[in-house]
């Protein structure tokens, strides 16, 4: 088992002889020995990889089954002191029938044995003419195989150090309900498919598909290792085709049409993850067709190594921006849905105007944006939006400028609207010295500025459209019945390095020039409240990633939290891989503390949060994803890190936090 739940996998093609077993068990030693200098914990190889697929009619020989048995022990003998568990492809006789298994071994021992449950017998197949099928409802029994007396049976579910796993081949997955689907069911974290497939046009893609749907379906890890070189090409071509998936989504392949080169593809699988979603999916419970399973531990005979501390996989450090595969589709869709949201809202509201504060900031032009699309859409005019700038006393030059100039390139209605006055008045009449820059100097601006926009929307039969974003929300960096409000939140599951990626896709392919430029210096601008006074240069003094730290973290840190539910040691071994030459570790320790510190004790903004659309895998809906006590206490969620007692990190250098990946 390696760090915090990953385990490394891996699926073997080795170059084969058709029907000669001696040379084939070389071959695979030869492989399963750089499985083990690579650290791999079970290698797959292709389904009857100890003899061919192809050798026909030779599997009624005596002399191929027995010499594949005597093979077998040998190779069991030989790799007694490896520390790899091995899954090979063999013909097994059994009652005088014939049956194309997977032989699962380790360290000597064979601990399994499972027989192929569908077997095709159309087009260019015909293994019904060879072997017989295996029920999945048959019982396991024990049978002498190669010396060893083991376990015989479609059912069986192995367990090595914690991990558990089991076995189909090729034609099975293909089945309307594969048994890998029951194997989940019985608790399976991994399935391993032994296969023979041979190439065709357009094969390869549909393969593909096959096992990112059933990976995700079963939310399992699945290995698949295909027949390549030294298949016989009487009719058929078999090129070796390997890959590994995790719940939906490729880890490793091979390289295609590697025609005389053996491969061996290596990735680590997340066990903890693969549990995460069991355990939040309910229909993810036991049936009554898992009960006769038998689970077998696998023995560890030499001791365990240290567990490696490097990764094979990425792990990305943005999670939520869409992938370069997906990008323009995944960035139409979330408009879509803030859009779709939006307009049901209108609708139900009665609404005859839409009003927005615009601060020249990023989260206010998104919401801008998705409301400019939606009247667009709805052939409504562009004045029906109102767009408000309030500037206080913390508002630069720069956001204001900005403000006016998006407003007038979008076409919408523009206002501008002073707070100052207004928040002295009330300073006054609160006996508040505006002097004293704190929290109630902070937080009557953004009242006041909601007071502004909720009678505006009043005075033109409109709605509030809120700006905050899914970022403000984990952190709670809003104003409580501030900007924390509004009559319906189009960014609310949006996450702050998403609305940074929305709003550069918009300047880089929605835009005309004059626009483009507004829209390139937001995004270059600092985040900030613009709560406190600028200084002698008119600039801003409050840069909100230097008071709370990176979002590009803390967005890393809620994906984690939320979609997982990973440990606070995981979170920091995953944020340490991801921005490895970003952020040392004491950096990511110390805003991983501050994230937990923010997230437990804003929960009371969050427990009364307008409505708002779900745009990706999590949300902070009370009514929703996400539901928390308001006075939960995470002092702890720390302290368990690593079994340390709770500690304080000095703060970093607000230089280290300005830098970003080039995610």
């Amino acid at each position: 088992m390696l760090n915090h739940g990953f385990y490394r996998v891996a699926a073997a093609v080795p170059k084969l002889r058709t029907a000669d077993f001696r040379y084939n068990a070389g071959q695979i030693k030869n492989m399963i020995r750089r499985a083990v200098d690579n650290e791999v914990e079970i290698v797959c190889f292709p389904e009857l990889s100890l003899t061919a697929y192809t050798c026909a009619d030779l599997f009624f020989q005596k002399n191929l089954t027995q010499g594949a048995e005597a093979a077998v022990q040998q190779l069991t003998k030989d790799t007694k002191d490896l520390p790899v568990t091995f899954i090979i492809g063999v013909p097994v006789e059994y009652r005088s029938k014939l049956y194309n298994c997977a032989a699962v071994c380790r360290e000597g021992a064979i601990y399994g044995i499972v027989p192929k449950v569908f077997l095709p017998n159309y087009s260019e197949f015909y293994e019904k003419r060879w072997f017989e099928p295996y029920g999945l409802d048959v019982p396991a029994v024990e049978i002498n195989y190669a010396g060893s007396r083991a376990p015989f049976g479609a059912n069986l579910l192995f367990n090595v150090d914690g991990a558990r796993f089991a076995v189909e081949i090729c034609e099975d997955l293909w089945a309307v309900v594969p048994p890998s689907s029951h194997h989940a069911m019985a608790g399976a974290q991994a399935i391993f498919n032994l296969s023979a497939s041979n190439e065709l046009v357009g094969k390869r893609s549909y393969v593909k598909s096959l096992l990112s749907q059933q990976s995700a379906r079963c939310h399992a890890a699945y290995v698949y290792a295909s027949a390549g070189h030294g298949e016989s090409s009487t009719d058929l071509v078999y090129t070796g085709n390997a890959y590994i998936y995790e719940n939906g989504r490729l880890l490793a392949e091979s390289k295609p049409f590697q025609l005389l080169d053996a491969q061996l593809i290596i990735n680590e699988i997340d066990l903890e993850l693969l549990d995460a979603e069991r355990k939040k999916n309910t229909t993810f419970i036991s049936r009554p067709t898992v009960d006769n399973y038998r689970e077998i531990n696998i023995c560890r005979k030499t001791e365990k190594k240290e567990p490696a501390s490097k990764l094979l996989r990425t792990i990305n450090p943005a999670p939520f921006i869409p992938s370069i595969e997906s990008h323009d589709e995944s960035c139409w869709e979330i408009f879509s849905i803030q859009m779709a949201g939006l307009a049901q809202r209108m609708v139900y509201a009665n609404a005859g105007a839409l009003i927005v504060g615009v601060s020249g900031g990023l989260d206010s032009t998104l919401a801008l944006l998705a409301c400019v699309k939606l009247l667009d859409a709805r052939g409504l005019p562009r004045k029906v939006l109102h767009g408000i700038t309030m500037p206080g006393f913390g508002t630069s030059e720069r956001t204001r400028t900005n403000a006016v100039l998006l407003m007038k390139a979008l076409g919408i209605s523009s206002h501008e609207i002073s707070i100052e006055a207004a928040c002295k008045q009330h300073f006054k009449d609160i006996g508040h010295d505006p002097s004293v820059h704190d929290v109630t100097y902070e937080n009557a601006q953004a009242r006041e500025r909601t007071q502004i926009l909720m009678d505006m929307a009043n005075r033109e039969k409109g709605i509030v459209i809120g700006t905050g974003d899914l970022s403000e929300l984990a952190l709670g960096w809003m104003t409580y019945g501030g900007d924390h409000i509004s009559m319906y939140a189009v960014n609310s599951g949006i996450p702050k390095t998403l609305v940074r990626h929305l709003v550069k896709w918009v300047a880089d392919n929605q835009v005309d020039d004059s626009c483009r430029k507004v829209l390139t210096d937001i995004l270059e601008t600092p985040v900030s409240p613009e709560l406190l006074p600028v200084n002698a240069d008119g600039k801003m003094t409050q840069l909100t990633e230097e008071a709370i730290g990176p979002y590009e973290l803390h967005d890393f840190f809620l994906f984690y939290t939320l979609r997982y539910g990973f440990s606070s040691e995981k979170i920091a071994f995953l944020a340490q891989c991801a921005f490895r030459n970003v952020y040392d570790d004491e950096e990511i320790m110390k805003w991983l503390e501050v994230f937990y510190d923010r997230f437990f004790k804003q929960q009371f903004k969050r427990s009364c949060m307008p409505d708002g659309p779900k745009v990706g895998s999590i949300n902070l809906s009370p009514r929703g994803d996400w539901r928390m006590p308001s006075d939960a206490f995470g002092d702890g969620w720390m302290r368990v890190f690593l079994g340390q007692p709770h500690r304080v990190i000095a703060k970093a250098k607000p230089e280290a936090i300005r830098r970003k990946t080039t995610a």
